[in-house]
Parts: structure tokens; sequence; C-alpha cells
């Protein structure tokens, strides 16, 4: 099974406003409401792909029902733990300029955190766990380290797709995949990543600190994937990007999908590329059918002569 950690999800209230103007009263044109968060999105795409899995984290008050809620009418199994205040809002308001106010999210007690782990203990060698996205201020900064930890020693394979601080904390632990873009694996490194031959540098440095699989988004550059075997450039076709929301989320269920029913890497990752690719090129999450409409353009090449 595969399991996927949000440990800060939200409803994103999704608005747009013609002509938006600061200090008046606007209305709406639009409005839309989606549960939020990296995980989530995970979970979401993996469960259009037929694959299963449970969606793990926190949620709380009215916020948190809604998040329930619709994730059970979509089909994704999902276990939350109940906090005490409401899981966070968070406004995008779209006009002539798109704006975002987030919310800090829930206090989460130091209980509700240990029974976190204690779900986390009952995976084992069979599970997958994906650690996707931030984490409440009110929990500690080693929360993703412990949970790596804990994975580690219970041989749980387990994924990451976080900032530069949670992501690089895990890289001892071996993590099955790190999928950072090109800006957080420079910042990661101190750099900036420019070209295809950069990222399979870098990339490379960030196998040797421990990682088993890396995969680096790299937007209309397309993608590169690396591991002790491969090294392999996605390029991607030109068309024209309606949105970026949740395109890294569904590179990570379209490869862990992929891995899921024993494919090839090169598979996994071309199938990963054009899930996220089907993201962007639509204004919601991939469906299967985008998907494969996508998969043939997608071209794989060996990255060894970068």
């Amino acid at each position: 099974m595969i399991y996927t950690l949000t440990l800060n999800p939200s409803v994103d209230y999704i608005a747009k406003v013609d002509g938006f103007e600061e200090g008046k009263l606007n209305r709406t044109k639009e409005e839309t409401f989606l549960p939020g968060g990296k995980g989530i999105n995970v979970s979401r795409v993996l469960t259009r792909l037929g694959v299963a899995n449970k969606a793990l984290g926190f949620a709380g008050g009215f916020t948190g029902d809604f998040i329930r809620s619709f994730l059970n009418d979509e089909g994704v199994l999902n276990h939350f733990i109940s906090v005490p205040t409401p899981s966070r809002i968070n406004l995008k308001l779209k006009s002539q300029k798109e704006t975002e106010l987030n919310g800090n999210g829930p206090i989460i007690p130091n209980e509700h955190l240990q029974e976190l782990f204690v779900q986390i203990q009952e995976l084992n060698n069979r599970d997958t766990l994906i650690l996707a996205g931030s984490i409440p201020k009110s929990v500690p900064s080693t929360t993703y380290k412990d949970i790596a930890e804990l994975c580690q020693s219970r041989d749980v394979r387990f994924v990451i797709d976080a900032e530069k601080g949670l992501l690089s904390s895990v890289l001892a632990n071996h993590p099955y995949l790190v999928k950072p873009n090109h800006h957080e694996l420079g910042e990661i490194y101190g750099t900036n990543i420019e070209s295809v031959k950069d990222a399979i540098h870098y990339g490379r440095l960030m196998l040797k600190d421990g990682a088993v699989n890396v995969m680096v988004s790299m937007g209309e550059q397309g993608a590169v994937f690396l591991n002790k075997d491969h090294t392999l450039v996605a390029k991607v076709p030109n068309r024209a990007v309606k949105s970026t929301v949740g395109a890294g989320d569904s590179t990570v269920a379209g490869f862990m999908a992929s891995i899921d029913k024993n494919h090839s890497m090169k598979h996994a990752f071309q199938f990963a590329v054009a899930s996220g690719s089907a993201t962007a090129f639509s204004l919601d999450l991939c469906t299967r059918q985008k998907i494969v409409e996508i998969y043939d353009e997608i071209r794989i090449e060996t990255g060894e002569g970068q």
C-alpha cells in the first residue's frame, strides 16, 4: 500500500475577480473550493490511476470536515487525525495578477503527533510512505527526519518532495525518490541550476548524499532522472501551460503508480513526466486519459553525453 502524508492540509479557496481593486468591495466572478496539500494531490492522482493508497495527516474543524468529505466523494481513502483547531484556508485570488494568502494551519498537540508516529509504526516493508509539502509551525522542525528514521528502521520505502531543509535533512536515510525542481536543487547546493548538464551534475551529488532515485523537474526544459544505473533526460511537448498547481505532485504520483505496477525505470520516468505535463496543460489534476494522450510525446534520451 502507498500512503501519503500531508501534515498541513488546507481548503484552497480559488476566487476569480475581474479588475480587482485594493481597498474596495470586490465581487467574485468564479469560485472553487478544493482540498489542498501536496500529499493530498498525490493521493487524488493515484486514485484516478487505480492505485491503492491512503492519505494520512491532520485535519480539524469545519475545514477538516470538508477535506475528508471531498476525498471520500472522490473515493480517496484517508485517515486524518482530528486536531482541535481548524485546518487552514488558503486564498488563491486570480485577477490582473495572481495573489496567494496562505493560512498558518492548526496547532498540533504533541499527543496527536505521537498518534501519527503510531500509525507509521504499523507500516511494513511492503508499504511506501510519501512525505510531501510543508510542516506546521507547531511541530518540531525535525519531524520529517524523525519519520525518515522510523521508516528506515522498519524497512519502509519512503519518498520525499519538500523544500530545501526538509529534503536535505533526510538524504542520509536513503529516500527511494526525491523530486526537487531545479530551483530547489540549486538552493540545496548553493548554486543556480540553469541547464540539463547542471541538473545532472548536482543530481549525482544528491545520489552520493544518499538518495536512491533523483528526479529533477525543469519546466519547459523537461526533467532529469538519475540513479546508479540510469541518467535519463525527458523532453516535453511545446504546449501552453494552463496551471502549474499540482504538476509536481502529479509527477510523483505517476512515477510511483508505474513502479507499483512493476514497470521499468524508463517507463516510470516517462509516465511521471507525462503525468506532470498533463496537469500543467489543463486546469485540473491529470487523468489517465490525458496522461496516455501525452505519454508518446515525451521523448526520453540518455544523458551521459550532457
